[in-house]
C-alpha cells in the first residue's frame, strides 16, 4: 500500500501547490495524508480537500517578539517527536514539503526515520525552513533557476500551478461575484494572511477606484468586519478559489509571494507588486518582486510609498499600460511544473 505524506504551512502559499499536485498523484498512491500544525490555514484548506490531517507542535521564528524565540527549539524537539510517532503510524513511502516552520519537524523526523524526502522552494531566495530540510532532504525543488545552485541538492522545475487556473470561463467567473462585465476588474490580495496597509489604501481609494472598476478585494483572515456593502465591491477574507477571481482580473494589485506571482505572470495578468516589507518579513518579497520588474513583467509599489494617491495612480497607469506589460510577458511565458514535480516524487516512491 502505498503512502504519501505531504507537510508546509504558515501561509498558503505553502499550502495551495500541494492541491495543483493531487490529481497527477492520487492515482498513483493509495493514501495521501497530511502533517500541519493545530491551527493553522494549512488545516482548514487541506480537510477541504478531504485529505486526511495531522498536527504536531510547531515553532514560528518571530522577528518583533524575540523572547518567544527562548522556546523554538523545545517546540521544534517536540514536534520531531510526534513526528516521528505519526510517521511509524502512516509508514509513508515518501514525504513532499512545500516549506513553512510547520515542515522541518516532519522533514527531521522522517530522514531519521529513513523516508525519502523532496521539498519546493517557491522563492528566490531560500527560507530558513528549506535551509534546514536542505540537509535532510534527498532534492529541494525550485521555482527559480536560480535559486537551485544556492542550495544543496538543488534542482531548478519551475512553479507547481493548478490546471483550474487556464480553464475557468470568464463569464461565469463574474457572475460569482455579481459582476455583469461592463467595467474591467481590479483584483486586490494581500496574501491569505492579508495586508492591512494594503487593505487601508484600497479601501480609502475605493469612491475613486469604482467609478472604473469592479473590484474584488481579498483582505485575509479576521479582516472582514466593518466592510461596507458597495456597488461592484466584493470583499472576502479568504478564496480557495483563486482561480475564479484571476479569471475575471483586468489588472491586480498583489503582495509579492511566489506562488501568486507566478500565477498571474502565467496568466498574463498585468499586476503591481506591493512586497511585504524586510521590517516584517526576510525580505524575499521584495527580491521576488525586484526579479519581475527587472524583466518588465510587472510594477513595484514599496509599502513606504504606499498610499491612498499613490496606488490609485499606479493602477489606473499599469491598466494604461497593460499592452505593454502582456507583450513582455508573451515573451517570457510561464510553464507549469506540475507534472515534472508529481513525476520526481513518483521516482521515489518505492526506494
Amino acid at each position: 500500500m502505498a503512502t504519501l505524506l505531504l507537510t508546509g504551512g504558515g501561509t498558503a502559499g505553502h499550502v495551495i501547490p500541494h492541491l495543483a499536485l493531487l490529481p497527477y498523484l492520487k492515482n498513483s498512491f493509495d493514501k495521501i495524508v497530511y502533517i500541519g500544525s493545530k491551527n493553522g490555514i494549512e488545516k482548514s484548506i487541506i480537510e477541504k480537500a478531504n485529505i486526511p490531517y495531522y498536527s504536531i507542535p510547531c515553532a514560528k521564528l518571530s522577528r518583533t517578539e524575540k523572547l518567544k524565540n527562548f522556546t523554538m527549539p523545545f517546540k521544534v524537539l517536540s514536534g520531531i517527536s510526534r513526528a516521528k510517532k505519526l510517521i511509524r503510524e502512516i509508514k509513508p513511502d515518501v514525504i513532499f514539503s512545500k516549506g513553512g516552520y510547520v515542515s522541518v519537524p516532519v522533514v527531521i523526523a522522517g530522514a531519521k526515520l529513513n523516508v525519502p524526502v523532496i521539498a519546493h522552494e517557491s522563492d528566490l531566495t531560500v527560507g530558513l525552513a528549506n535551509k534546514v530540510c536542505a540537509k535532510y532532504a534527498k532534492k529541494i525543488l525550485t521555482t527559480f533557476p536560480e535559486t537551485a545552485k544556492e542550495v544543496k541538492n538543488g534542482q531548478y522545475v519551475g512553479p507547481p500551478l493548478k490546471d483550474e487556473l487556464f480553464t475557468v470561463n470568464k463569464s461565469t467567473a463574474l457572475k460569482s461575484f455579481g459582476f455583469n462585465g461592463e467595467k474591467p476588474v481590479l483584483l486586490v490580495t494581500g496574501g491569505s494572511l492579508g495586508a492591512v496597509a494594503l487593505n487601508n489604501a484600497v479601501i480609502g481609494a475605493l469612491p475613486e477606484l469604482l467609478k472604473s472598476f469592479d473590484i474584488i478585494h481579498v483582505v485575509g483572515k479576521g479582516n472582514l468586519k466593518n466592510m461596507k456593502i458597495r456597488q461592484g465591491y466584493f470583499p472576502t477574507e479568504f478564496l480557495s478559489q483563486m482561480e475564479m477571481a484571476f479569471a475575471c482580473a483586468d489588472v491586480c494589485v498583489t503582495r509579492a509571494g511566489s506562488n501568486t506571482l507566478f500565477e498571474l505572470l502565467a496568466l498574463k495578468i498585468p499586476c503591481i507588486a506591493v512586497p511585504l516589507p524586510a521590517t516584517a518579513s526576510r525580505g524575499d518579497q521584495i527580491v521576488n518582486a525586484e526579479y519581475f520588474q527587472k524583466k518588465g513583467l510587472l510594477e513595484v509599489l514599496p509599502q513606504r510609498a504606499l498610499s491612498t494617491k499613490s496606488l490609485t495612480l499606479s493602477i489606473s497607469g499599469v491598466y494604461k499600460n497593460r499592452s505593454l506589460l502582456k507583450s513582455n510577458l508573451d515573451k517570457t511565458p510561464i510553464t507549469s511544473a506540475t507534472a515534472k514535480i508529481a513525476d520526481i516524487i513518483l521516482n521515489y516512491k518505492h526506494l
